[in-house]
């Protein structure tokens, strides 16, 4: 079951703020929104949150259409498109284990978090640090007292490919 949640009683960070531009008729620049991006908490309020912003379902994008309404959704990559977000992890919060068909590219925006990978290894990332995933198994885990923010912006790929020519597809993250 989706949750969501007013989390009052848990720490959090502020709703992140999204403007989007756009074009009249007559190809003029404007604003068309400025508002705060809605987080959903699908896993309940001491788990992770997530804020998405825009997606679209192909490369290139179109400039013209405006974006769909993303709110109440775990951000998942379309398997030719992008998605752009962001994480919230609580202090003690771990994601499970998983792999996503996306190139990733990650910011640590606050906090502090622990990237972990299957074959155990771990880097420890704080805010202004960055991350290029290439389809790693991989977990987060906030192993602080503070909530960390990160954004992603996730681009279809191709599956991973072993040596031996056998593909790695997407591993889900068990809800």
């Amino acid at each position: 079951m989706y949750l969501n949640v007013e989390m009052s009683d848990h720490p959090t960070l502020p709703d992140p703020r999204m403007v989007i531009t756009g074009h009249t008729g007559d190809g003029t620049s404007i604003f068309v929104a400025d508002q705060k991006a809605r987080q959903f908490a699908p896993f309940g309020p001491q788990a992770s949150t997530f804020a998405t912003f825009h997606s679209c379902t192909s490369v290139p994008a179109s400039n013209q259409d405006l974006p769909p309404i993303l709110s109440d959704k775990i951000p998942r990559n379309p398997p030719s498109g992008i998605v752009f977000c962001t994480t919230d992890l609580k202090p003690g919060a771990q994601s499970p284990i998983h792999r996503t068909l996306s190139l990733d590219y990650c910011a640590v925006l606050s906090g502090e978090v622990v990237l972990i990978l299957d074959g155990g290894e771990e880097k420890t990332l704080r805010a202004g640090d960055f991350v290029v995933q290439r389809g790693a198994n991989h977990a987060w885990a906030n192993r602080t007292a503070e909530i960390c923010r990160i954004a992603f912006v996730m681009v279809a790929a191709e599956k991973v490919r072993t040596e031996n020519g056998s593909e790695i597809g997407e591993a889900d993250i068990v809800k």
